[in-house]
């Protein structure tokens, strides 16, 4: 029979040892208070030696393993050729990311056939998407009106040679309208033509519209609403009063000026509608010539959109032409200003003298001017006298032109020897035309 685990001292049993024939087992040291009978007989004081135990605080820093640095990533492998010409209908769309992008755009550097397909597909896509500005269409406003007045006239409808005005002045102000004030003070520099040069004259955009805001204070003017210039600055040429309102108007060459011309603006267009049909005939004095009231506002029609293009210019933005019918009269203008045009130059000894004696309404000789593109047309302009009646079968002499190209000849934007113009028949009779188009502009 084994031996018990426990053995017996003085009649009690103890425990023994957990490995029977091994070293002897040394019991640990005892606690102070074992010695005591009775810990609940000691004072507080007493009784917190046998119990407080010292605290450590330094304990030994063991330092962490480090850490092996990670293994390099290898390069993923670049794109197989036959990858990259699979991507070339999204990449043609735009479909693809930028590390795809970037992949094929490098790879159509080094593989002619990829860069061919990737061009015709290009193309396609053009065709299926074409690409549009997002900025308004010009003719949106135009169109809008119409379609609402088509449903609904108006009881007091706009005339219809000041329509043209009516809408250059709103395209031109949906344009400043969101201009801070830094564009307001963008340089900008009017061209125009005369003494057989171009001139230029340096101001800002604010400047412009102080500008359009002077010479449409003419036509004001004539309809005996108030001059911006004051009861004192109603006389004198556009040159002239646009000066004397840039030295001391009472409106700011600041952004400010905007509010004024567009009021302006609005009342001349209500005050003719009102007005009736005889206002037409009345005459603006422009003080070197006069114009009949219908034709004064399309010129200032045709020169505000000349103006709202150097102001775009200007700041960088694209504006376009006027609508075909509102550019057809504006050419249309031009033509018939043409004759007393091309007789001052004779007068001034600048253009070559007529030939021969023509009859107030005879026939005489004819230059026809062929305008192409939207407003264009055509128009015979009578060479010898103002007075005398062009005839197609009196025709010595043609000219061809774009109607934009021949905006910005008779604005003075560009000069008669740069017009790309299709002649043919008498040089001389073609140099004086061209030549008295660009006189027809000033500041």
């Amino acid at each position: 029979m084994p031996p018990s685990p426990f053995g017996e001292e003085d009649g009690e049993e103890y425990e023994r040892p957990p490995n029977p024939g091994g070293p002897a087992r040394i019991p640990g040291p005892r606690g102070a208070a074992d010695d005591l009978e009775d810990l609940d007989d000691l004072d507080d004081a007493e009784y917190a030696k046998f119990t407080e135990y010292p605290v450590i605080t330094d304990f030994p820093v063991v330092p962490a393993p480090a850490e092996p640095d990670p293994e390099p990533v290898p390069a993923a492998p670049p794109p197989s050729h036959a990858v990259l010409k699979s991507l070339l209908g999204a990449w043609a769309l735009a479909a693809c990311s930028a590390e795809e992008t970037q992949a094929v755009e490098d790879h159509l550097t080094e593989c002619a056939p990829c860069a061919e397909e990737a061009l015709r597909l290009r193309d396609a896509v053009a065709l299926l998407h074409p690409e549009e500005s997002l900025d308004l269409k010009p003719l949106l406003r135009s169109r809008v009106l119409e379609d609402c007045l088509g449903k609904r006239p108006a009881r007091i409808p706009v005339p219809v040679w000041a329509s043209p005005y009516d809408t250059e002045t709103a395209r031109l102000d949906s344009l400043l309208r969101d201009f801070g004030d830094s564009e307001w003070h963008t340089p900008v520099r009017l061209k125009w033509f005369e003494e057989e040069r171009r001139q230029t004259r340096r101001t800002t955009v604010a400047g412009v519209i102080g500008h359009l805001l002077a010479v449409d204070g003419l036509v004001a003017s004539a309809l005996g609403l108030d001059d911006p210039l004051g009861p004192a600055g109603s006389a004198g040429t556009p040159a002239e009063r646009t000066e004397r309102f840039w030295e001391d108007s009472p409106y700011p060459t600041t952004r400010r000026v905007r509010e004024p011309w567009r009021e302006q603006g609005h009342t001349l267009v209500r005050t003719v509608s009102f007005a009736g049909r005889g206002v037409a005939e009345l005459d603006v004095d422009y003080g070197a010539f006069a114009l009949p009231l219908g034709d004064a506002f399309l010129e200032r029609a045709f020169e505000c959109w000349v103006h709202a293009v150097d102001i775009a210019e200007a700041v960088d933005y694209p504006y376009g032409p006027p609508a075909a019918p509102h550019l057809n009269r504006m050419i249309d203008l031009a033509a018939r200003l043409l004759p007393a045009a091309l007789a001052g130059r004779r007068r001034a000894g600048l253009a070559a003298p007529p030939r021969g004696l023509v009859a107030a309404g005879a026939p005489g000789r004819t230059l026809h001017l062929e305008i192409e593109g939207a407003g264009g047309g055509g128009w015979d302009i009578a060479l010898d006298s103002p007075a005398a009646k062009p005839s197609p079968d009196h025709t010595v002499a043609r000219i061809a032109l774009d109607g934009t190209e021949f905006c910005q000849l008779a604005a003075g934007h560009i000069s008669p020897e740069d017009a790309a113009v299709g002649q043919n028949g008498d040089r001389e009779a073609i140099r004086d035309v061209l030549f008295a188009a660009a006189s027809l502009s000033r500041m």
